[in-house]
């Protein structure tokens, strides 16, 4: 069993995080000098990490899978940033962003993990305008605010439709600058292969050179994860096609334990699939719900009708339509979280009422609001989504409804760390939405950069040296220690041993059979004979990727298919994870929804005698049921009760 400690402060909920910084340990700028860490992505995590790492003084190794920091997955993000400055003057404060953030995440996230985040948000945005992040403003200079799910306040602060590009540039020139300075050392087109350990500590990794097959040993006195979520574990999600869970599960298979692992966030306005041979799907904003209205057709007979292309949305009047999040959650509307629109746009189009030629996508319109603002004011807000969907779907959302459908985007769950951030494997530290430490069974919009920003800028610098402190005399390795050696001898014999399968079946093949089984099992909707079965069917696909894939090319130069097949063979063991997680919770709860526990309306039903935890999970080695650990929570200062957003 691990020992899961929390480490989260004594005292009450607003001084723990400023009574833990002045209890920390510190190391001083001389002896930063002395001391090495590895930062394994340079999304908005990794990127603000190890700038913020290196400016402070240590010898920080950053490792991006991209050609460049700027093409990190971190820039798909469209909507926003939360930040608790109360600039509209609707009553926001950063308890009420708190409360929201744990409301929305269905109970299931640490209290003293969720206040820091809420307490360092406004921090950022001082940090990002500081940096030249291009945020809206008013008319009057002011930064703008807009909506986001599951708050009643405006609170997200934007840069058009491109939030997350824009902070991603300010956090790379941050970066960019240490790296001139020498203080960060950036190794690109590197994949990290494994992690290595010395004396029960993580003290370097074995990386990959995607260009020449190259794999190189590098030594840390810590190492620093940073690289994302597993949402491509189903193939088709908003993810980058790049995108992969390999790091955590080196991690995972180190000793870290892995929680949670069947939080994975649906989000509601994604283009809809639109044929078998897509590669990845469409996030369309969720901060078009702000002057988007959602609906159906009232009626079966003119849902079929615009199914079979005899009618369009303009035909339908105003009572024709079923506005259903308006309809049947008053007091938020539009603005449910996302889980919530989710499952609501999953009943309708279950129901027979879904729109388009599928029928699984339902409308966002948006002619009310142009009607009442007029379409330049629409333009402005949002005018390179609408942009983005005309050149992907060929139809003109000014005049016509977009269509969306929900998809596979974020995950919740993660690595499992405490509130130092670091593993349950020491010297291991893990950020953003690699871990699994913020958002509960839910993530609100807004709240992926937000997290991620506040563990590289605000919270890893802290922690970090509460345990580097106790290194300072620990000598720096060559890498030629028989961990290291040993380490790259195994990365390129498994390797090896996967071009020699020499099978029939592409890569890519299998992915997409593991995506179906657990988007069809493991997806919006889950029960338990569905999830015994996808384990058994994974299991059958883990054999099948064992004996029948085909790799073309060798291990001596790039070789993309090489790369995808072992970050397929982790997604198999995150699938099978998954799968395990959702059977073991005998509850709904945010993005984990059991069929067999549902309010009589249909909404999710948690059972908070029974699994008030966060479920970490042990590796216990191949072929063998991971082990189950059990960290508790303990809500002091919010009531557990059921989510209301009626």
């Amino acid at each position: 069993m691990i020992k899961l400690d929390s480490k989260i402060p004594q005292g009450p909920l607003a001084d723990k995080w400023t009574s833990y910084k002045n209890n920390q340990k510190l190391v001083n700028p001389a002896n930063k000098r002395k001391l090495d860490v590895i930062v394994v992505g340079t999304g908005l995590a990794g990127a603000s990490a190890a700038a913020s790492l290196g400016e402070m003084g240590f010898n920080v190794k950053n490792f991006c899978i991209q050609d460049s920091p700027r093409r990190a997955h971190s820039i798909a993000a469209q909507g926003g940033i939360n930040a608790a400055k109360n600039y509209p003057n609707d009553g926001d404060s950063v308890f009420r962003l708190f409360f929201d953030t744990i409301k929305g995440g269905d109970y299931r996230a640490r209290e003293a993990n969720v206040h820091r985040l809420a307490e360092v948000a406004n921090s950022i945005i001082d940090q990002c305008v500081a940096q030249g992040v291009p945020f809206a403003r008013e008319y009057g200079g002011s930064l703008d605010n807009r909506s986001f799910g599951g708050a009643q306040v405006s609170r997200t602060f934007y840069a058009k439709g491109q939030t997350g590009q824009q902070l991603l540039l300010g956090a790379y020139q941050a970066l960019m600058r240490q790296v001139n300075e020498g203080t960060v050392k950036l190794y690109t087109r590197n994949e990290l292969v494994e992690i290595v350990m010395v004396d029960g500590k993580a003290r370097g990794i074995i990386s990959r050179d995607l260009v020449t097959g190259k794999t190189e040993r590098h030594f840390g006195h810590a190492v620093v994860l940073a690289t994302g979520g597993y949402g491509n574990t189903f193939f088709l999600s908003t993810n980058a096609m790049g995108s992969n869970v390999s790091a955590a599960i080196k991690a995972y298979k180190k000793g870290a334990a892995f929680a949670n692992p069947c939080y994975a966030q649906i989000h509601p306005t994604c283009i809809p699939v639109h044929g078998e041979f897509q590669s990845k799907l469409t996030l369309m904003s969720e901060s078009l719900r702000n002057d988007g209205r959602i609906w159906v057709p009232k009626k079966k007979e003119d849902a079929e009708a615009i199914r079979a292309g005899k009618k369009k949305a303009s035909d339908l009047s105003e009572d024709e339509r079923d506005y259903y999040l308006e309809r049947r959650y008053p007091a938020f509307g539009n603005l449910v979280p996302r889980d919530v629109a989710s499952r609501a746009a999953k009943e309708r189009c279950d129901a027979g009422f879904g729109v388009g030629a599928t029928g699984l996508a339902v409308y966002l319109d948006f002619a009310s609001a142009i009607n009442r603002l007029g379409e330049d004011t629409i333009r402005a807000r949002y005018g390179n989504l609408f942009q983005m969907y005309e050149k992907i779907v060929d139809d003109n959302p000014y005049k016509e409804p977009m269509m969306i459908y929900p998809a596979i985007h974020y995950t919740m769950g993660g690595v499992w760390v405490d509130y130092e951030l670091q593993t349950s494997v020491k010297g291991l530290f893990c950020l953003g939405e690699a871990n699994f430490s913020d958002h509960g069974a839910n993530r609100l919009g807004a709240s992926a950069l937000m997290q991620g920003l506040a563990d590289g800028y605000f919270v890893l610098p802290y922690t970090i040296q509460n345990y580097l402190a106790d290194d300072i005399s620990t000598p720096r390795m060559t890498g030629d220690e028989k961990e290291f050696i040993e380490a790259e001898k195994a990365v390129n014999d498994k390797l090896e041993k996967l071009l020699a399968i020499k099978g029939k079946r592409s890569v890519d093949s299998i992915h997409k059979e593991l995506g179906l089984v657990m988007w069809d099992f493991v997806g919006m909707a889950r029960n338990k004979a569905g999830l015994e079965g996808a384990i058994e069917k994974i299991a059958a696909i883990k054999k099948e990727f064992q004996t029948n894939v085909f790799i073309p090319g060798t291990n001596d130069g790039m070789n993309i298919e090489l790369e995808k097949a072992a970050r397929l063979e982790d997604f198999i063991t995150m699938g099978e994870l998954m799968a395990r997680d959702a059977l073991n919770r005998e509850e709904s709860c945010g993005g984990h929804f059991r069929e067999e526990y549902q309010t009589e309306e249909g909404e999710a039903l948690r059972q908070d005698d029974k699994f008030a935890y966060v479920a970490a999970w042990e590796y216990k080695g191949e072929d063998q049921a991971p082990e189950l650990n059990k960290e508790e929570l303990i809500f002091e200062n919010v009531e557990l009760k059921q989510r209301n957003y009626k």
